[in-house]
């Protein structure tokens, strides 16, 4: 199976542990059989993995999002970068060309695309996998997934088959309608519009060539910001007669909101959280070091992270994007390749951090042009490399790094440090990034 994962955008609803940085696939909220955390991205991943181990998968995401991929998936999971977002289509225009251009991927074979953050069991991943084998021989051009409704929800389109058969010719779409006219669609036997479809790769290719007049991955690549901002729906779905959908009963859920989260979550808390006998239906996710304490809620979430503190009502914490857009963004916690960072504290002309490096991983050899640096090790064992000169570092030793230092440290157990930075002028772009020549 080739499998294209849509990995997008930054997300405010469910903030304050999602930022422009990790967005709510990156968040380590459900517990696996052996007690382990783990994010919808690598549950998906394992998903994937158990039903098809020989699964070509490619995640098609944003620059911002490749460190925590690979921090969460490891180094050997396909990705396609796009230089810049401009939604559905140009992604998987983009991912389609990878696949043939960069993975050997022949036109002649299925590809199936799906969000990467479903809230699904092994089913669902069974009917991709029929999918895209429908995909590979059906007279139709694409093949789209038909989420049986449970509701008549006003937050999805609906697509309408033309009869009751498990595979049916597509009769039309309906975008997000009222509740009232939603259930008058599920009557007609409607099925909720996923965004999951499969298609064989030389379809879509062809497709692109069409509309952007660019014929494989380097044009693509080289002239993705002109493209047009336009999701695969209208792009391509909405202009194609030879159209079937498959439908699927199975547990599906969109976790886009608090209030559906929680509802995923297994136990009232994840990190530090105590409950009176009067709390009900609360749940608490904490990522700070620091208790928190509840007494007498009911229907609560509460959600706290270096970005902020979120203490609402379910219901009514489906509307704090307005809220959250007024917030200044600094991204105070983020995984990257290498390990993860958290901001401690932000000061006139300085900035503390935590920074946690995994075994045998490191950072890279760069430089700064406005500011000094001072790391102490907290605890592990590595190396630092300071203008070229190797040196053993281990907990309480202290390292100062001068503006315009080439510096990096390599881990060779975890190891963990406190960065200070210093300076008037603290930014993340004041980076330059150096060949370890040496290495």
């Amino acid at each position: 199976m080739n499998i294209i994962l849509l990995s997008g955008g930054s997300g405010q609803r469910l903030w304050p542990l999602s930022n422009d940085v990790r967005s709510k696939q990156f968040i380590r909220i459900f517990r696996t059989e052996k007690g382990e955390l783990e994010s919808m991205v690598q549950r998906v991943y394992r998903q994937i993995r158990t039903v098809d181990p020989e699964a070509k998968v490619t995640i098609a995401t944003s620059k911002s999002q490749v460190s925590a991929i690979h921090n969460q998936l490891g180094s050997d999971v396909g990705i396609c970068v796009e230089p810049c977002r401009r939604d559905t289509f140009p992604a998987v225009a983009l991912a389609v060309a990878y696949l043939r251009d960069v993975r050997g991927v022949r036109e002649s074979e299925p590809v199936v695309v799906c969000p990467v953050d479903p809230y699904v069991e092994e089913d669902y991943f069974q009917a991709l996998k029929s999918l895209g084998e429908r995909a590979a021989l059906s007279e139709a051009n694409l093949v789209l997934m038909g989420i049986e409704p449970t509701y008549p929800s006003a937050k999805y389109g609906y697509i309408i088959p033309k009869d009751k058969k498990n595979i049916s010719k597509v009769s039309m779409f309906k975008e997000k309608p009222t509740e009232a006219a939603a259930a008058d669609y599920i009557a007609q036997g409607a099925l909720w519009n996923g965004g999951v479809f499969a298609f064989r790769l030389g379809y879509v290719m062809e497709r692109v060539r069409q509309i952007t007049g660019f014929a494989d991955y380097d044009g693509l690549l080289e002239g993705y910001h002109s493209l047009e901002k336009i999701s695969f729906d209208y792009g391509v779905v909405e202009h194609e007669p030879n159209i079937e959908v498959m439908g699927f009963s199975g547990m599906w859920k969109d976790l886009g909101t608090w209030n559906t989260l929680t509802e995923a979550m297994d136990g009232p808390n994840i990190g530090k959280a105590v409950f009176n006998e009067k709390c009900e239906n609360v749940h608490v996710i904490n990522e700070l070091d620091v208790p928190v304490l509840c007494m007498g809620l009911k229907n609560m979430v509460v959600s706290a992270s270096p970005e902020g503190i979120l203490v609402s009502d379910k219901e009514q914490s489906s509307y704090i994007k307005p809220f959250v857009s007024e917030f200044d963004h600094k991204v105070m916690y983020a995984e990257k390749s290498w390990g993860s960072f958290r901001v401690l504290d932000v000061g006139k002309s300085s900035m503390t951090i935590k920074v946690t490096l995994n075994p045998g991983h490191r950072m890279n050899y760069h430089s700064h042009q406005y500011r000094d640096e001072v790391w102490t090790v907290v605890c592990g064992e590595g190396r630092t490399i300071i203008d070229g000169t190797e040196k053993q570092v281990a907990a309480g030793d202290v390292v100062t790094m001068a503006a315009g230092t080439w510096h990096m440290v390599i881990a060779d157990t975890e190891l963990q440090m406190i960065e200070v930075q210093l300076g008037k002028d603290i930014s993340v772009y004041d980076k330059q990034k150096h060949e370890p020549i040496f290495c």
